[in-house]
């Protein structure tokens, strides 16, 4: 039978400090009242000072790889980390956190694919399953985005959190429950400016230019992010659906990325799913870039949301431009 990668363990983690709309507006000449009419959002953590990417994916690995019945040392082929903020430049975050959980002799890295990258790596992970390169892979989504936010603007601070969520994979039958069925990926590179952090990388090192302060921090033209959004994700869960022959009425659940609960509404208008079917949890957790989706799983699965056998649609939007989907059966897994 033909092999397929099977969600085996569950896990997720968010830093202690809630950071409330009504904190922001201190700051900034806002309101919950308004933050939250236009985003969905009351809440979101961030990291305390000294707290990385590579701290908080190593405590939402941990859990997935509990949740799956394995502990540190575990037999693991591969680790792959998600994420727009790493430890550092060079090298990859990825190694230190296998090598924190004891996982010393799995291949590790990162995937960079901003708010797309945790479904860019379900897509690496299920294809290294597959082809029979690993039987294990453990993939996390992690981001610290408090720390590239530019503390003056406040159409992104009022945005983005910090989390982890993880997920272990491991080599199974497509007719099993948790089987990951089928992928869709795609990007644009002519509209990278959408979505982008200037400074920091060899484009900008190459001009032997200091950057500007403000190019040191992410910047995202919002208005034009949110059609392109809506239609590339829509466009996609709808070509995979159609590759796999699901109907968007056999779908029980849409996870959709957690960027803006407008976004996620407008999506299953036009993909035409009703509300209550559509997964989210941005209002107290925001935008937390790669690890929103493994986030929004384990607080559905937490919550009891997920029956064994459920369909899920996942779907995510992310700069580069990048998108994508994946389906899957929901399995008998408990998050840690």
């Amino acid at each position: 039978m033909t092999t397929s990668a099977v969600l085996a363990g569950l896990g997720s983690y968010l830093p202690p400090r809630r950071v409330s709309n009504e904190e922001l507006s201190e700051r900034f000449d806002t309101s919950d009242a308004w933050i939250h009419s236009r985003t969905g959002i009351r809440q979101r953590r961030w990291a305390d000072v000294g707290v990385s990417t590579g701290d908080l994916a190593y405590e939402a690995g941990h859990r997935a790889l509990k949740s799956a019945g394995l502990g540190l040392g575990a037999s693991v082929d591969a680790v792959i980390l998600a994420t727009t903020t790493p430890d550092h430049p060079c090298p990859a975050t990825a190694p230190d956190v296998a090598h924190r959980l004891k996982l010393n002799s799995a291949a590790a890295f990162d995937v960079s694919a901003v708010c797309s990258g945790f479904v860019y790596g379900l897509t690496i992970a299920a294809s290294m399953i597959e082809s029979g390169h690993a039987e294990r892979v453990l993939l996390i989504g992690a981001e610290t985005y408090s720390t590239i936010l530019n503390p003056e603007d406040r159409t992104t601070s009022v945005i983005f959190g910090d989390g982890s969520g993880a997920v272990l994979l491991r080599s199974g039958t497509p007719d099993e429950p948790g089987a990951l069925l089928g992928f869709d990926l795609g990007s644009d590179g002519s509209q990278k400016e959408l979505i982008c952090i200037p400074a920091g990388g060899s484009r900008q090192r190459s001009t032997h230019l200091p950057p500007a302060p403000q190019d040191t921090y992410f910047t995202m033209q919002g208005k034009k992010v949110f059609a392109t959004a809506v239609r590339r994700m829509e466009e996609s869960s709808t070509a995979l659906l159609n590759r796999v022959g699901w109907s968007i009425d056999s779908v029980d659940h849409l996870v959709g990325h957690q960027a803006n609960l407008r976004i996620l509404y407008s999506l299953a208008e036009q993909v035409r799913i009703a509300r209550d079917r559509v997964v989210t949890n941005i209002e107290q957790v925001g935008n937390t870039s790669a690890a929103s989706i493994p986030l929004a799983l384990a607080h559905a699965a937490e919550q009891g949301r997920f029956k064994v056998g459920d369909r899920l649609l996942m779907t995510a939007f992310g700069g580069g431009l990048t998108w994508g989907s994946a389906v899957m059966t929901w399995p008998d897994v408990s998050p840690s």
